[in-house]
């Protein structure tokens, strides 16, 4: 498609791209979730009528909140735990991400040593045993959702990368390193300038799949889960939490809020995160001579290096077609925090990601988008979970993922039934779960200036990776992120 010598840049790259060619990839595609558009979908689940009381209420049905209960009834199989969710079960992030499970709580090493210098190797290693627990869980409770333990391919798109994944390399005795010609050698794409492979850092999963396994188990284990029950309130009362929700009160002396990327029920973490859409492609499936063409015969993840990065992994359907994911680069906020379903649809990012994937495949470009989507993910100024208790220790809370839910996700529900128990543990102690990260200003402030961030970090990508005067003051002020 490009002729020899094409600038590597993805801005360069999609300029070349027909906008026919990318009018003819979206022009079928659904506007829904690939994950959650299956027919053995299940079906949605009771709604609460009148009065519950349990010992532990667990506010959100995502992965934070599903992992909460089944763990809650791991470690005391008669306490009773109740789960409500304001949709369906995996509705939200937990149904619509890329899928790739990782080991890092802090959105990589680069960002937890700027962070938390003094326990970042110390949380890589809490990480890597998360990952392998949850590998554990996924085989004891015969969860089915495509657990595939490939690991992930970190390209070099712009010729400075490939000196940094060259250092990165060298110091990581699990990793491997791959220049131009043995990566592509691995998945063609002649934007792809280097690559590490690592093989034991990330798993990748059928995101719904997974979320309605955990549900699953939960409800085998004794779990009742509220489904279209929104929880609108949350009082003290005594020795009890009073929530109140649609179609009924519950009680329960200990609750958990996994709300994530939606308002908090404690107003005083409104302004510690904001919303941001993230938006995929998922394809038709494809030929085996077309499979052939871009090789990728490891079934990796893959994630690029730029600060607007892509990720892209193959996947196998119901029907055994084999399809390509790509995701990223646009990360949209919306002002005042706005959280809509009309923002699960955002044309300009469609277009972008598709164009981004014909440069990438020129030899796939006969491949039809058969889905597009977004949602919502919650981001905080560290880029990873932070922790909360409120109401004297009855009230646990953890938000703040910014994308790495996957994982992170059991890490979190782990604190909060530690903070709940009320004792001193491993992960009570972590300078991560003691210490908050900056809130965000309030509006017009946070609108402008995400707007202003993401152009720096366009800029940056395109200087060689170097940062600005924004980004060298946001660092400074423990607000930077470098993954």
């Amino acid at each position: 498609m490009f002729p020899p010598g094409t600038p590597t840049s993805f801005d360069l790259a999609e300029r070349r791209v027909p906008a026919a060619l990318v009018d003819a990839g979206l022009g079928g595609a659904a506007p829904v979730p690939y994950w959650l558009d299956r027919s053995d979908r299940p079906k949605a689940g009771q709604r609460l009528t009148g009065s519950v009381r349990a010992d532990l209420a667990v506010v959100g049905a995502g992965y934070t909140g599903l992992w909460t209960a089944l763990m809650a009834k791991e470690r005391n199989p008669d306490r009773r735990v109740v789960v409500f969710e304001g949709g369906r079960v995996g509705w939200a992030a937990s149904g619509r991400n890329g899928g790739f499970c990782e080991f890092s709580l802090t959105h990589g090493d680069a960002n937890g040593a700027r962070h938390l210098p003094r326990e970042s190797g110390r949380l890589a290693d809490i990480g890597r045993r998360n990952l392998a627990e949850i590998g554990e869980s996924v085989a004891r409770h015969g969860i089915d959702c495509d657990y595939s333990p490939v690991g992930t391919l970190t390209v070099a798109t712009e010729e400075h990368q490939v000196a940094w994944l060259a250092e990165d390399s060298a110091d990581d005795p699990a990793s491997e390193f791959l220049d131009g010609p043995a990566l592509r050698a691995e998945v063609a794409s002649e934007l792809f300038l280097a690559g590490v492979r690592d093989r034991t850092g990330t798993v990748l999963v059928h995101p719904s799949k997974l979320a309605w396994g955990l549900a699953e188990a939960c409800r085998a284990a004794g779990v009742d889960i509220f489904e279209n029950t929104p929880v609108r309130a949350l009082a003290d009362h005594g020795a009890d939490m009073v929530l109140r929700a649609d179609g009924g009160v519950v009680r329960a002396p200990r609750v958990a809020l996994a709300t994530n990327a939606f308002p908090s029920l404690l107003r005083r973490h409104r302004l510690r995160t904001v919303p941001v859409y993230d938006y995929a492609l998922m394809t038709e499936p494809l030929t085996d001579a077309q499979l052939a063409a871009i090789g990728w015969a490891g079934g990796e993840g893959i994630a690029d290096l730029n600060n607007r990065f892509h990720y892209l992994r193959p996947t196998v359907d119901a029907a055994g077609g084999r399809r390509i994911l790509i995701g990223g680069y646009d990360a949209v906020y919306h002002y005042g925090r706005s959280l809509r379903g009309g923002h699960d649809q955002h044309p300009a990012t469609f277009r972008r990601l598709a164009a981004h994937f014909y440069a990438l495949f020129p030899q796939l470009e006969e491949v039809r988008f058969s889905h597009r989507w977004g949602g919502a993910i919650d981001t905080c100024s560290r880029f990873f979970s932070f922790f909360d208790v409120s109401h004297a220790g009855k009230v646990a809370y953890c938000a703040g993922f910014t994308g790495l839910g996957v994982g992170a996700s059991r890490f979190g529900a782990n604190v909060m039934l530690d903070l709940l128990s009320g004792e001193r543990t491993e992960l009570t102690d972590l300078e991560l779960v003691r210490r908050k990260p900056l809130p965000f200003p309030p509006e017009p402030a946070a609108w402008l200036g995400v707007r202003a961030t993401t152009a720096a970090l366009a800029r940056a990508d395109r200087n060689g990776g170097r940062r600005g005067p924004l980004l060298k003051a946001l660092d400074a002020v423990g607000m930077g992120f470098d993954s």
